[in-house]
């Protein structure tokens, strides 16, 4: 299991918390610029420095993927394809096997930093964290002696590139890190998305804020009761029943422990291979 570090870093040590941001603005007087990089510097120093002195953490390791624009990242075992469509982008994060739970953690969002204070750290982008959405699977290499940085028993974060390099210096490769799991803020509802033939219904539910991941999960026809879902694999959840030709209703509890009822949110047409989106999204 992760070890854990608890209560208020050391004050020497917050010196060591600066912060490069890059920002893209459209041109304004000088002075109102200086300001507004002001106040977002603030914010984001503020935001990260709250989160190391007030939270416990947990200690991992990070290595990265997927090309520099974060592309070789889609798809993957949480069964999301495109990350964009399913609300995730590119900052996200493939776990090890020890993270990732037989697919029960897809879509949890995990807050990152680099941890300085161990062997590695002179690679820390110092101040600097990233929040990351689980989307896959870091596999063990048994190649490797303990299965590799992957292996049982290590929780360890293979994040994409762009993700990684905002904490870490990309010659590295990999780095220390200190890492809480989080809220999740997505943009739009659940999403839902058709795989399976006539009487095996598989749904990849997508885009959960709150806890970000399904706990349970239950469809309903136009002419059938609740039917419970089962986890087939990853976010992909699976329903043996004939429901083509039916609207469909949905009902989902998060991790968090909420409950929401997404009633007829797909319509009678629907086909496998087609998503649909609702208005509804979870807040833990």
């Amino acid at each position: 299991m992760a070890s854990q570090t608890h209560g208020i870093i050391p004050q020497h040590h917050l010196l060591f918390y600066s912060i490069t941001l890059q920002t893209h603005l459209t041109p304004i007087s000088f002075s109102s610029m200086q300001m507004a990089n002001t106040l977002m510097l603030c914010t984001v120093v503020a935001a990260c420095l709250v989160a190391l002195a007030a939270a416990d953490w947990s200690q991992g390791t990070s290595t990265f993927y997927g090309g520099v624009d974060g592309s070789g990242t889609m798809g993957g075992a949480c069964g999301y394809d495109n990350l964009y469509n399913a609300g995730y982008g590119v900052l996200n994060a493939a776990l090890s096997q020890t993270l990732f739970n037989d697919g029960a953690s897809c879509g949890q969002c995990y807050l990152i930093t680099c941890d300085a204070s161990r062997p590695g750290g002179e690679n820390c982008k110092p101040g600097n964290c990233i929040t990351v959405s689980a989307t896959n699977l870091c596999p063990a290499n048994f190649a490797l002696p303990n299965g590799g940085w992957c292996g049982p028993g290590r929780p360890h974060f293979d994040m994409s590139q762009p993700a990684w390099e905002h904490i870490g210096v990309y010659q590295a490769g990999i780095i220390p890190v200190l890492y809480q799991r989080v809220q999740c803020s997505r943009t739009g509802g659940v999403r839902f998305s058709f795989a399976g033939s006539n009487y095996f219904l598989l749904v990849n539910i997508q885009n959960l804020g709150g806890s970000g991941s399904v706990g349970a999960a239950w469809v309903k026809g136009d002419n059938t009761g609740w039917i419970q879902m089962s986890r087939n694999w990853g976010a992909n959840w699976q329903a043996l029943a004939g429901l083509v030709g039916q609207g469909l209703s949905f009902a989902v509890t998060s991790t968090g422990g909420q409950y929401i009822q997404f009633l007829n949110v797909v319509p009678t047409w629907w086909q496998f291979g087609m998503a649909f989106s609702t208005n509804q999204n979870f807040v833990y």
